[in-house]
């Protein structure tokens, strides 16, 4: 006989980047990662790119310290179960989610995550009904020092190295089918640049200030839209282009297209990164007891 509990779930997506929502406000679920890997499962689960569980910060010990700050904390899982610092995308499907609960409304608020807490402004709905978009302030791109490469096939490209509370190698190619197949990650070189993995975008240009990418996400494999990783895209095209608001003393904003939508990246002269885009919640739901019972072991 099964002993778990029913679990209730929803569904969104970013972008067409899309999570398993797991409400859990006073952080009494454990979910091992090989259960978020069947819950991500697209034909054995609910499906999607990573899972988002939603935890009062005060009952998380990873965001005891952010309490204070962000009422709630966003677990973020890769959809094969790896914990990752950030999902920038995941950032607005979560707070959509605050937001549909009554838990958040249109305006300003603080989400803590894993790289630390991110502001966050609903816009109010449009005059048709329609959602808001929602900015996320997603901190300030980090650039270490050295020059990494990354390897499709026989072909090699320089890519820059941006950190974005999670690492990234953004490399800029002709044209964005010489990515190849992304569900493997791409080898990137020296490894020591990235221990724990990186996410590899190919970008190319499509007008001023404005780009289009592919993605593989650590863990995912290649995703719809990436929100970090349009962050790191934004930032290393500004640097390609000779453009850095720490020194012109201005805003500058590049449109980012995606597969699965399009969001607007801005860097601001203190460096800080914001990211706007629409959320989407677009279904609700128990998992099955036995289903469950199966796959927490």
């Amino acid at each position: 006989m099964s002993t778990a509990l029913s679990l209730a779930f929803l569904k969104g997506h970013g972008t067409e980047n899309d999570f398993v929502i797991v409400p859990d406000p006073d952080g009494r679920l454990d979910l091992p990662p090989a259960a978020v890997a069947r819950l991500c499962d697209r034909r054995a689960g609910v499906g999607g790119d990573g899972l988002l569980r939603v935890v009062r910060s005060a009952a998380h010990p990873e965001a005891l310290g952010m309490a204070a700050e962000a009422e709630w904390f966003m677990d973020y899982r890769n959809g094969d179960g790896s914990i990752a610092e950030m999902c920038g995308n995941g950032v607005r499907v979560f707070v959509r989610y605050l937001q549909r609960a009554g838990l958040a409304e249109a305006g300003d608020l603080a989400v803590a995550t894993r790289a630390g807490v991110r502001r966050v402004h609903i816009a109010k709905a449009g005059a048709d009904g329609s959602d808001g978009e929602i900015t996320v302030s997603m901190g300030n791109a980090v650039l270490p020092e050295g020059q990494v490469t990354v390897t499709v096939g026989d072909r090699r490209w320089p890519a820059l190295n941006v950190n974005m509370g999670n690492p990234h190698a953004v490399a800029f190619v002709d044209d964005l089918a010489d990515a190849g197949e992304l569900s493997a990650a791409p080898p990137v070189s020296p490894a020591a640049a990235y221990p724990d993995g990186v996410n590899v975008e190919f970008v190319v240009d499509r007008g001023p200030r404005h780009v289009a990418m592919r993605v593989h996400e650590r863990g995912s494999g290649e995703t719809r839209s990436c929100g970090t990783g349009a962050c790191a895209v934004m930032v290393a095209a500004a640097r390609r282009d000779g453009v850095d608001p720490a020194v012109t003393g201005g805003p500058v904003a590049y449109t980012v297209d995606l597969p699965g939508g399009s969001l607007v990246i801005t860097e601001n002269p203190d460096g800080s990164v914001e990211m706007t885009g629409p959320a989407v919640i677009v279904a609700s739901g128990e998992i099955e007891p036995v289903w469950l019972d199966t796959a927490l072991g």
